[in-house]
């Protein structure tokens, strides 16, 4: 291999959030497959770039050039046939602090937002505490598969009244990658309401088998002018901690007050090295991350074929998107204390608990598997044995 994907990386004592902190109520050698980040190194040319930059030794004020646009709009454009303008782009420090800035921008406190869950937390986290109405579409699960509940979704709408809805594209953590007729669907009706989109697709470079991730933005010119799209290279490329993101908005107008409510909060300043990762990302990361997508869907494997043969009570809801698994232990017959206590006591696996998704992810857990597969694999083992 020319990236070795295999390779395990000591992080403790980095300062990660994934292995160093909470060791207070977790055993000193539990196995973390939680947090949305992966436990491999990043694209070689993105080091080689933050290098040079550290060895300059002059961190000042930074901005965005025109090769950076150029970087990003160029991977957009290849990856997913989409040719987003560089005037749409608004370079922010995160995906959700986007979207935590998008509700404030664009609706009142008291005014309902929708969302489908089990979907990733900060969604509702961020209407809650903005003092926004949370309505709720819950996906079904439908023969090993989650589906979207159009019907529940236009009359919540009609009845909420709602003002935004936060779509999840790919879906965290229940893993669809979304056709373009439900993109569709939900954008028509969306449009017939006067619903503003914010569509998240962070995790949109991770399909596999086959499945094609499509902008939201990019379906039909309404969309576009009634979207917000929020991606970063951060999933993609492992830079969480360098806190980038680059939020497309073709409306000048939405655009106009978005920036207007970046400026409110003085919060408009990305840093150096996100915006050099990023830069370096883009333009040289395609060969890296195809290897990587070949070796997480390996591990896809892995994970379902042990559980078919020896753990048939888990099982995988089958992925489309993302390095995050979805699994089903209802069949355990654990209430969610004991099983949270079963998995981090006596098996020594750290996962991230269903209902922190919404009641909807009861029974449920969610796995990160962006890590070397002898570390999967001694996950999994040290699962069968706590169940034996």
């Amino acid at each position: 291999m020319k990236f070795n994907f295999d390779e395990p990386i000591d992080r403790k004592d980095t300062l990660s959030i994934k292995y160093d902190f909470h060791r207070e109520r977790m055993p000193e050698n539990v196995i973390p497959l939680w947090v949305a980040d992966m436990d491999f190194r990043t694209v070689p040319a993105v080091i080689e770039a933050l290098e040079k930059a550290v060895l300059h030794g002059i961190y000042g004020y930074s901005s965005a050039k025109e090769e950076y646009y150029e970087a990003v709009s160029s991977w957009f454009r290849s990856r997913f046939d989409w040719n987003p303008d560089s005037s749409w782009l608004i370079i922010t420090s995160g995906v959700v602090y986007a979207i935590a800035t998008a509700v404030r921008t664009f609706t009142n406190e008291g005014d309902a937002i929708i969302i489908q869950p089990p979907v990733y937390h900060p969604f509702s986290r961020y209407v809650l505490i903005n003092n926004r109405k949370l309505v709720t579409n819950p996906l079904i699960l439908k023969n090993g598969r989650y589906e979207i509940d159009f019907d529940d979704f236009e009359r919540k709408i009609r009845q909420e009244r709602v003002k935004m809805f936060i779509l999840c594209s790919p879906h965290n953590p229940v893993g669809r990658v979304w056709t373009r007729e439900e993109l569709i669907r939900l954008g028509d009706i969306c449009v017939k309401y006067g619903v503003l989109v914010i569509s998240d697709e962070i995790h949109s470079d991770f399909t596999y088998y086959g499945k094609k991730h499509t902008v939201f933005g990019s379906l039909k010119p309404e969309f576009r002018e009634s979207s917000i799209i929020c991606t970063a290279p951060t999933k993609t490329f492992n830079l969480a901690g360098l806190q980038v993101s680059n939020i497309f908005i073709a409306n000048k107008k939405l655009r106009d007050d978005y920036l207007a409510e970046i400026s409110r909060s003085a919060s408009g300043h990305v840093g150096t090295m996100g915006l050099i990762a990023c830069q370096a990302a883009y333009a040289h990361g395609a060969e890296w991350l195809d290897a990587l997508k070949k070796y997480l869907e390996g591990n896809i494997e892995f994970v379902r074929s042990f559980l078919s043969a020896r753990l048939p009570k888990i099982k995988l809801i089958e992925p489309q998107g993302t390095y995050l698994l979805w699994l089903d232990f209802r069949q355990l017959n654990m209430s969610e204390e004991e099983r949270e206590e079963f998995l981090i006591q006596k098996a020594g696996i750290w996962l991230s608990k269903g209902t922190i998704f919404g009641r909807e992810g009861t029974g449920f857990e969610r796995m990160n598997i962006a890590s070397p597969r002898l570390i999967l694999k001694k996950a999994l083992l040290q699962l069968e044995r706590a169940l034996i």
